[in-house]
């Protein structure tokens, strides 16, 4: 059975595109809504039309679309407009024009016949070569999906704690998206890249049945973005190959990445029975510090802990560059040295928002977890695992 098919809007494009167009709009509504969607615009295409944005007008309504293929993402706006019909538009050409425009109205004329379009303004008049809105590919609709929702903040969260932690490798493409783990008592945020791992945990989101399905990063990018500007719930729909994620005038679908996501629970150490508890602050900057002497092929850093002295160090041999710290920590356990890349270190401690963290360490070859030192939200638990570094002794 085949996963996308055509909606009813869609299916009339051709008819409809045949006949001329008129619509009036606000110039700055229509380059806001634009410049949401230009980031789903890929680089190079390989058709052409995806270069393009498709304006669909029906009665007072303007969907805007723009897709890769992959990601497509639509968003609906008012307009003055008594026809009905569908243009693709040049999608640098509009947003270069759209920028130079002082906020007024703008009035686009589109010949039925050649697409080309016309644009109105105070100043002048403005003409470029349009495409026929039967050429864009339609937009996906989820077939028999499953949903569930969540404020838009809490899925921008989800999202902004975790990313950072996907990884780039072409060949193990899984990890480079979120994993999605819904059950009925939380739904969990997973990222790793396999040299370090976020887990984020929402106790006060749940879904109706256990699912789990794995989104990409370009999409979740795009929406982090938009995310931030609302307070609307989000209502996730999702099958075996798309998501969709729809709130206020706006829907984002995507395809899904198919594969296993590794068990993530088996790397996570459940002994740790020495606790280091530091100001977070003041631990980014003593990192941020000493990493600039480690290293620049491993960036590697030296957390050596003797009672409650922390001392942060890191050499580069090749330059016989130097450079050590002592903070003051609380410490639980046994003295012990070990080495962390100091690029995953930051990354994570620029991610979590408590005042203190907490470092749990078994042994100096096994990973470390690093913990908020207060608890956040009502609802959320946050954990962060990274990988040790051999020490070059």
């Amino acid at each position: 059975m085949s996963e996308v098919s055509t909606t009813p809007e869609s299916a009339t494009r051709s008819s409809s595109s045949k006949s001329a167009m008129k619509f009036i709009v606000s110039s700055t509504a229509l380059l806001k809504q634009l410049q949401m969607l230009q980031g789903v615009l890929a680089s190079s295409n390989t058709l052409p039309i995806l270069d393009n944005f498709l304006f669909e007008v029906d009665g007072k309504q303007l969907t805007l679309t723009a897709s890769d293929l992959e990601t497509t993402m639509t968003s609906t706006m008012p307009v003055e407009a008594k026809d009905k019909g569908s243009v693709a538009i040049p999608a640098r050409l509009l947003l270069d024009t759209l920028k130079a425009f002082p906020e007024q109205p703008l009035t686009f004329s589109i010949d039925g016949k050649h697409h080309g379009v016309e644009i109105s303004s105070d100043q002048g008049k403005y003409k470029m070569t349009g495409f026929s809105g039967a050429e864009f590919p339609k937009s996906p609709v989820l077939e028999e999906p499953s949903r569930f929702t969540l404020p838009a903040g809490t899925l921008a969260t989800a999202i902004n704690k975790s990313i950072f932690a996907t990884g780039n490798d072409d060949l193990r493409p899984v990890m480079s998206g979120i994993f999605f783990e819904l059950a009925d008592d939380a739904v969990r945020f997973v990222a790793t890249d396999a040299h370090k791992l976020v887990r984020y945990m929402r106790t006060d989101v749940k879904a109706d049945r256990a699912a789990t399905f794995i989104v990409p990063k370009k999409p979740l990018n795009l929406l982090k973005n938009v995310l931030a500007a609302t307070s609307a719930e989000v209502t996730v729909s999702y099958n075996e190959n798309n998501a969709s994620f729809a709130f206020d005038n706006i829907m984002l679908v995507c395809r899904l990445i198919d594969g296993k996501y590794p068990n993530y629970e088996a790397v996570i150490p459940k002994k740790n029975p020495n606790k280091l508890t530091i100001d977070r602050a003041t631990f980014l900057s003593s990192i941020r510090r000493v990493s600039i002497f480690s290293n620049k092929t491993t960036h590697q850093v030296r957390l050596s802990i003797n009672g409650s002295q922390l001392t942060v160090s890191a050499e580069d041999l090749d330059f016989a560059n130097e450079a050590n710290e002592a903070l003051t920590c609380s410490y639980e356990g046994d003295d012990m040295t070990i080495g962390f890349n100091s690029r995953f270190l930051m990354d994570m401690l620029n991610n979590l928002e408590s005042e203190h963290v907490v470092l749990e360490m078994s042994a100096p070859n096994r990973a470390g977890i690093l913990l908020p030192g207060e608890s956040g939200e009502v609802g959320e638990d946050i954990l962060m695992l990274v990988m040790p570094v051999m020490l070059n002794n």
